[in-house]
């Protein structure tokens, strides 16, 4: 008896706790702006661009030069990372048709909340949909963040060794130019030809 509670004792030392599932439809503007700035730059513009700003798929493509429907694919591509980015469940798509079939549908469900969803895309749909929800707090947020990370000194710093970098590039440059131009010889002059007559 002792020997199973000494086991139940060390199983439950062992165990480690789990987190419920985040819900996206409870995220703050300040976390969906953290997970914004953990993905990487260009998925952050697609998202910031048609979810943050409410720009329309249209001009969203346009800005990139690309059509909607390849605008609607890198934006569930993003969609997925964010999900992903906020540990929420989520599979990235089978094949190029279901890709396709997922980026449709993401694109009717941002512009239409009656929409159908396929099961796998529901967490990211909600995901999207909240940020959208709160899209200004969110761009307010970013710049925030913006400019107190302009206005850290770590950022001060790193401004002053950049340009001490080009300062010695551009020393470096004027050095090797100058002291080529005196390293080379004058090219021998050639005598005027005498114009035969």
């Amino acid at each position: 008896m002792k020997e199973a509670q000494e086991i139940d004792r060390r199983m439950a030392e062992n165990r480690q706790p789990v987190s419920p599932t985040p819900d996206a439809s409870r995220l703050s503007a300040a976390e969906l702006a953290e997970a914004l700035k953990k993905l990487p730059y260009r998925q952050m513009g697609f998202l910031e661009g048609r979810l943050v700003r409410r720009r329309a798929l249209e001009a969203c493509a346009a800005f990139y030069g690309i059509t909607p429907e390849a605008f609607s694919v890198h934006l569930l591509r993003a969609g997925l990372a964010l999900t992903e980015a906020e540990a929420l469940p989520c599979r990235p798509p089978v094949d190029a048709s279901e890709e396709a079939e997922w980026s449709r549908a993401l694109s009717e469900a941002l512009e239409d909340e009656t929409a159908e969803v396929p099961t796998a895309l529901v967490r990211t749909v909600k995901l999207c949909r909240r940020m959208r929800e709160l899209g200004p707090q969110v761009e307010a947020t970013l710049e925030a963040a913006e400019r107190e990370e302009e206005a850290s000194p770590k950022r001060r710093r790193e401004d002053w060794v950049r340009r001490l970098v080009i300062l010695a590039l551009l020393g470096l440059t004027a050095w090797l130019y100058f002291s080529r131009a005196e390293e080379a010889p004058e090219p021998p002059t050639r005598p005027p030809v005498p114009i035969q007559r």
